[in-house]
């Protein structure tokens, strides 16, 4: 049966701005914005604060069992909480983005996360991205979209970014991080980055951020008036 609301899975390597181009996706949809890369910072924040080694994969899983996670949309922007606690800029530390891949890798978090958001997703009307959502998480959404671009244009992104925020970084070395990153993703043993054969794959080494959203907003208003 055809949901009143679509899916939009996006998936993607590093770099590829899938983040930004989801939430304001979301946004001018009028969609939950599902970001769940962040459901797995919080559960390694949650872990970090209670004093837990990272690889102790069941004590991560059941903490995972335990806490409550909930995404809210409040002035057009994402706030995450973690049991009730606002925790949106607890997760984004650099502390935070080195332990989030034990967590993301460990089978019994991801099981637990992709059922949280499976659960948040199941009646459509939401923008969801990450590495594996349309190969994993939801294989059946609707529009299903897989953001690409050449690694030198992706790398340039990032180093401009990092640039901006005052670290001190070079272009060669982001572009050699961005390729073992992707080489990292592709191997993982668990929600691996992969492209669905159902997913439509966007190049958006030419465009700009504004043009891969109205190309996304035109697919899903093309689906929704069908």
């Amino acid at each position: 049966m055809k949901r009143s609301q679509p899916i939009v899975a996006i998936d993607g390597p590093v770099g590829v701005g899938k983040s930004s181009v989801a939430s304001k996706l979301a946004d001018r949809l009028q969609f939950l914005y599902i970001d769940t890369g962040a459901m797995y910072r919080t559960v390694a924040l949650k872990a970090l604060r209670q004093g837990l080694d990272l690889d102790d994969r069941p004590a991560v899983a059941r903490l995972a069992d335990s806490i409550e996670i909930r995404l809210q949309r409040s002035g057009g922007l994402l706030k995450v909480f973690c049991d009730g606690e606002d925790v949106t800029e607890a997760i984004r530390t650099p502390e935070i983005s080195a332990a989030t891949s034990p967590a993301a890798d460990n089978p019994q978090v991801r099981e637990r996360l992709v059922s949280l958001q499976r659960e948040m997703g199941r009646r459509g009307g939401v923008v969801m991205e990450g590495r594996d959502i349309t190969t994993v998480v939801f294989p059946d959404a609707e529009l299903q979209f897989y953001l690409d671009a050449d690694p030198n244009v992706r790398a340039r992104r990032r180093f401009l970014e990092l640039m901006a925020k005052g670290k001190n970084v070079t272009f060669e070395q982001t572009l050699a991080d961005l390729l073992e990153r992707d080489r990292r993703d592709r191997e993982r043993p668990v929600g691996a980055l992969a492209v669905s054969d159902h997913a439509t794959v966007i190049d958006t080494t030419d465009l700009d951020q504004d043009q891969v959203i109205q190309k996304l907003y035109d697919l899903v208003c093309s689906w929704k008036s069908e």
